[in-house]
């Protein structure tokens, strides 16, 4: 990504503030966020105010940070990094983003381009001379289907001839951008085929009312033809038995196969013969499938393996010693006991003051952590800034941290908020105790 800077100061207002509209927008934004972070809301209000001015002015930035309570460099990085937020003056009447993503390049958004080049500028990000009109090449917009496309604003305009776009750009010169309708510019609705659509013309396919009616027809219409065919298959029976002893009807050749009885599977009941052969006489010529054996199913074949051995056993093959195992298959490690608290490492504890500190404020402590604490006899910041190595291995160990007093260090963080609460510890950590 190219890097994206401020503009010139020359072009910089020299104050910003929300308008009556834009202020209560802004703080239905920020109260969107639980308390403590607000900051979140950096993104909808740069946005809110760059629909206000056109684009993102340095003071804008500044201002919304200070509304936030974030440090200004925040701010610069969140409107430097997305490119969705103009950081140049833009045109007064219409900034036109052109997508030059693959479906759209191949479908000719380099006309649409030199469309611009010609009617507006020819580089990106300048404005005519009458500073109405602006223009870039931006990122897919999400419209493949009818590429070409622009942006202006918040609206799309999509299947896009060069001379339709000459055209809205006129409009919005002229101050008549409102009348321009966005969408498909080619009479298509949606994203449908450009001939129209061709599938799901009604509704019948996706009613299950419609769907059930269909379906109780079907039956009804299959139950009339079952009702009417006996006389037939007779009369068929009788022209087409041969001379000779009665005998009766033959099983299908494929009936050796395992429950070819069950009527659902029976190659009989799906033969185009008129004459059905009857289940009972299906069954009977059926035969069982083979019983299970566990021994043979488990027994390699030869041909493939060369020698005859089961598939598997007992024994598993050992694997390297440097062997990578997924974290998730790996053993737990065995947990190790508590240190005793008799041990002479253990912290000192006092009786409960008073008033007592809120522990929840070093982070890495919560409400759990801060009860068991408190059963040590430890309710102040100043007991823990006061641990030795060995106190605060002990501590670790009776509360199965695994050094994770020394890596949020607990120490640092209890001297600041017993010096000075959360203004000092703002100052020593940048930010506020979670």
């Amino acid at each position: 990504m190219s890097v994206r800077r401020l503009a010139d100061a020359s072009v910089q207002p020299a104050s910003f503030a929300f308008n009556k509209a834009n202020a209560a927008a802004a703080q239905q934004w920020i109260a969107k966020y639980p308390k403590g972070r607000e900051q979140s809301a950096i993104i909808p209000l740069l946005m809110i105010a760059q629909e206000q001015e056109g684009w993102v002015t340095k003071a804008a930035i500044e201002t919304i940070s200070d509304m936030l309570g974030m440090p200004r460099i925040r701010g610069l990085e969140v409107a430097t990094f997305y490119t969705q937020y103009q950081l140049n003056p833009v045109g007064t009447r219409a900034h036109i983003q052109v997508c030059g993503t693959t479906p759209c390049m191949l479908r000719g958004s380099e006309a649409l381009m030199d469309v611009c080049r010609s009617k507006i500028h020819h580089d990106q990000f300048h404005t005519n001379d009458k500073g109405t009109l602006s223009w870039e090449e931006v990122e897919c917009l999400g419209a493949c289907v009818n590429a070409p496309m622009v942006m202006i604003f918040k609206d799309t305009f999509e299947d896009l001839t060069p001379e339709r776009l000459a055209e809205i750009i006129d409009l919005y010169d002229a101050g008549k951008g409102a009348e321009v309708k966005p969408g498909p510019q080619n009479g298509r609705h949606g994203s449908e085929p450009a001939g129209g659509l061709k599938t799901l013309t009604s509704e019948k396919a996706i009613l299950k009312s419609t769907r059930d009616k269909e379906a109780k027809a079907a039956a009804k219409a299959a139950k009339d033809a079952a009702a009417a065919a006996p006389a037939a298959v007779s009369a068929a029976v009788v022209s087409q038995a041969p001379a000779g002893p009665a005998s009766g009807p033959v099983a299908p050749s494929k009936s050796a196969k395992p429950k070819t009885d069950a009527p659902e599977t029976s190659p009989a009941l799906a033969t185009p013969s008129p004459v059905k052969v009857a289940p009972a006489t299906e069954k009977a010529a059926s035969v069982r499938a083979p019983r299970h054996s566990a021994a043979n199913a488990n027994q390699a074949d030869p041909e493939v393996e060369a020698v005859s051995k089961p598939r598997s056993g007992p024994k598993t093959k050992a694997e390297p010693a440097a062997a990578f195992k997924a974290p998730e298959t790996k053993q737990p490690a065995a947990k190790t006991a508590k240190p005793s608290l008799e041990d002479r490492n253990r912290p000192a504890g006092i009786e409960r003051p008073a008033t007592v500190d809120d522990l929840k404020l070093i982070s890495g402590v919560g409400p759990k952590i801060e009860g068991i604490l408190h059963s040590l006899g430890i309710y102040t910041f100043a007991q823990v800034a006061s641990w030795k190595k060995a106190e605060r291995e002990w501590v670790d160990g009776y509360l199965n941290f695994r050094d994770r007093i020394e890596r949020d260090d607990w120490v640092k963080q209890a001297k600041a908020l017993a010096k000075g609460g959360v203004a000092e510890y703002i100052r020593v950590f940048g930010k506020k105790p979670v």
